[in-house]
């Protein structure tokens, strides 16, 4: 009975010891996940919760809450409400250029991204600038159905083709390739907007106005017009193509001989975030290598992991290889300073 009573003590002994561990492991696997709130677009949002959302919550025990809605909309949003719980934020660069003049974000520094050294050199750069991580590179180019258009579209000039009066959609000034759409037309005529500030472009989208027949905002505006047979060619962001693609199995996307403009999507962090951590988490979790090749293979963005290697199926229609070799960049050091004067010269001409 002695031996026996000796046992029971040194079981209890050992339960006292080891309970509270096991208690605390047990308080630690049902503890309540955080809330990482990321202001995005809503393109391709089913793909993304699979291969993106979805896989980020459970390694790090976070609820993702989504804001939705086109750049423009969610930048005004976070710059006009206080009480925004926005943690990180993915933009285009114009918009990021506000924000980064705005004060909006806590820039993350590259000694906090892990995968630093295996971006390419321009996402490398974005971030010692201090205007956030870019996560993927995308262009513009023009999706066209060559029977409804009537011809074959090689150049940025062919858009002027009064063979194509009404037949067209552009994307508004305030979308994400809407400032390079301006652009273009100041190329196509022969001068760019940091010589004349646009003017040349500006008249160059007034004698585009006959073929203009939408004006659109969201790349699923321009799926339903495709849809409904009310355009044969629009001028679309590369990351639009695989939903505007599938409004018209006869379309094709080209890339124009001269080339096109590029854009990086950024993430920013939020200077109200009380998220940090997790945000600078988020960010690296979207720029490794892992992460990038599932969704370069889901959307239609390229990657800015240098690791990531896309077959030639996957490659297809992105901003790689030889379109990223032929691609400007948009200069919005000169572009931002004139947007108010170019939305209201943009809208009135579209409007007539």
């Amino acid at each position: 009975m002695k031996q026996n009573g000796k046992w029971v003590l040194v079981f209890a002994m050992f339960c006292m010891l080891v309970m509270p561990v096991f208690a605390q492991g047990a308080a630690e696997a049902k503890a309540e996940p955080r809330t990482l709130v990321v202001s995005t677009w809503g393109l391709s949002e089913d793909s993304l919760w699979s291969e993106v959302y979805e896989p980020f919550e459970k390694q790090y025990n976070v609820k993702v809450v989504l804001d939705t809605g086109n750049g423009q909309e969610r930048y005004t949003k976070l710059l006009n409400d206080p009480n925004s719980t926005v943690d990180v934020i993915e933009l285009a660069q114009k918009n990021v250029a506000d924000g980064v003049a705005a004060g909006l974000f806590d820039p993350i520094k590259p000694e906090e991204v892990t995968d630093f050294a295996s971006l390419i050199p321009a996402a490398q750069q974005i971030i010692k600038s201090g205007s956030g991580a870019p996560y993927t590179l995308n262009s513009i180019g023009i999706f066209y159905n060559p029977k409804a258009a009537g011809m074959e579209i090689k150049s940025w000039a062919d858009l002027w083709d009064s063979r194509l009066k009404g037949k067209i959609a552009i994307p508004n000034i305030t979308t994400t390739f809407g400032p390079a759409f301006v652009v273009m037309a100041g190329d196509a005529k022969g001068a760019s907007v940091a010589s004349d500030q646009g003017k040349t472009a500006f008249d160059a989208l007034a004698a585009l106005k006959p073929n203009v027949q939408n004006v659109y905002a969201k790349a699923s505006d321009v799926a339903n017009l495709f849809k409904n047979g009310e355009i044969a060619v629009a001028i679309i962001g590369d990351f639009g193509l695989p939903v505007v693609g599938k409004a018209d199995p006869n379309g094709v996307y080209m890339v124009p001989s001269e080339g096109t403009y590029a854009n990086f999507n950024v993430i920013n962090i939020a200077k109200k975030t009380k998220n940090r951590d997790l945000a600078v988490a988020y960010i690296n979790y979207r720029l490794n290598a892992t992460t990038e090749t599932r969704t370069a293979k889901v959307l239609n963005e390229a990657p800015v992991n240098s690791k990531v290697v896309l077959t030639p199926e996957v490659a297809a229609n992105k901003t790689v290889g030889d379109v990223a070799a032929k691609a400007k960049g948009v200069d919005f050091t000169i572009v931002n300073p004139l947007m108010k004067d170019w939305v209201d010269k943009f809208n009135h001409i579209m409007s007539k």
